[in-house]
């Protein structure tokens, strides 16, 4: 199994996709070989805001090992909801830094590559070893080891509410399938699944993607923000919280984290897509569920 890296530098950094994609080697996807931690960071560039706080590699180290130690008799997956709230509030990035991917390369290959094959490391079958599939080192935020985290807890957070977050962490399905879809950026809309999910509307993995489709094809008639419009964005709280990370101690290990005290989406917005998808969620197919298997005899 792939290693921590034995050489470790002060700061956090940014790996090119075309530098990141020479460290992809048979022997890493594998777990077999480690990254070449001294040469790769001969290749990264600095953080733009690399004289701050938050550009420390060592709290994200430090909660990554801590992650692993913590869910290390239980399933990898298990650490996606502790992980992803505290990530995100440990690196405090804004979302056009976020959407730099050469920072989630030097997280995977820099940072942590033994994460990363901890957690996504799959058997296909017997006949063939097991394997991280490159996309989790190297790939779109919605597959990228870290990148999936930190978009989640970005986009499910309820202003400084983690709480959500958790919830939609502990189904992989949601996990897997909202980040892919444009519409989960409007917050009522990203509350109001995290809702369905907390009453047992939706439960089984099936159910929500079913779920997560009605909503996007819905999108295309219906414009969610006029009928459940959000709260006016204010950039002060995510600034201030952001400056705050100076004066920050290590995010809490046992209690979940607070995020930037913006203002919380607005709960009669979310209560009118909650009952909307709620009742398009009863007419969605899913394979499975009785009430599909008549409608799809019925059709034909």
């Amino acid at each position: 199994m792939t290693d921590k890296p034995n050489f470790l530098p002060e700061r956090l950094a940014l790996l090119a996709d075309l530098n990141a994609a020479q460290y992809l080697t048979e022997g890493l996807l594998s777990g077999k070989e480690d990254a070449q931690a001294i040469t790769l960071n001969k290749v990264t560039e600095p953080l733009p805001h690399d004289g701050e706080s938050r550009a420390e590699l060592a709290p994200v180290r430090d909660l990554i090992d801590d992650a692993m130690y913590k869910f290390r008799d239980d399933r990898p997956t298990s650490a996606d909801a502790w992980l992803a709230p505290r990530l995100h509030a440990t690196l405090r990035l804004t979302r056009r830094e976020a959407a730099d991917r050469r920072i989630w390369n030097y997280l995977a290959l820099g940072v942590a590559p033994d994460y990363v094959v901890w957690r996504h490391l799959v058997a296909k079958s017997e006949d063939v070893p097991p394997k991280v599939a490159a996309r989790r080192f190297r790939g779109p935020a919605y597959t990228q080891a870290f990148a999936r985290l930190w978009w989640t807890a970005e986009l499910f957070r309820d202003g400084p509410d983690y709480g959500p977050v958790v919830t939609v962490c502990s189904n992989q399905d949601m996990l897997n399938t909202a980040l892919r879809v444009d519409v989960i950026d409007h917050r009522p809309t990203a509350q109001a699944t995290v809702r369905l999910m907390e009453r047992g509307t939706v439960r089984t993995g099936r159910e929500v993607n079913a779920l997560v489709a009605a909503i996007n094809a819905s999108a295309a008639t219906l414009v969610y923000d006029v009928i459940a419009p959000d709260a006016e964005r204010d950039g002060r709280p995510l600034r201030e919280w952001i400056e705050a990370a100076e004066s920050a101690p290590a995010v809490p290990r046992r209690e979940l984290p607070v995020g930037p005290y913006e203002e919380r989406t607005p709960e009669r917005s979310v209560g009118v897509l909650v009952d909307h998808f709620a009742e398009l969620f009863a007419e969605a197919p899913v394979r499975g569920r009785p009430d599909a298997d008549e409608r799809d005899g019925a059709e034909t």
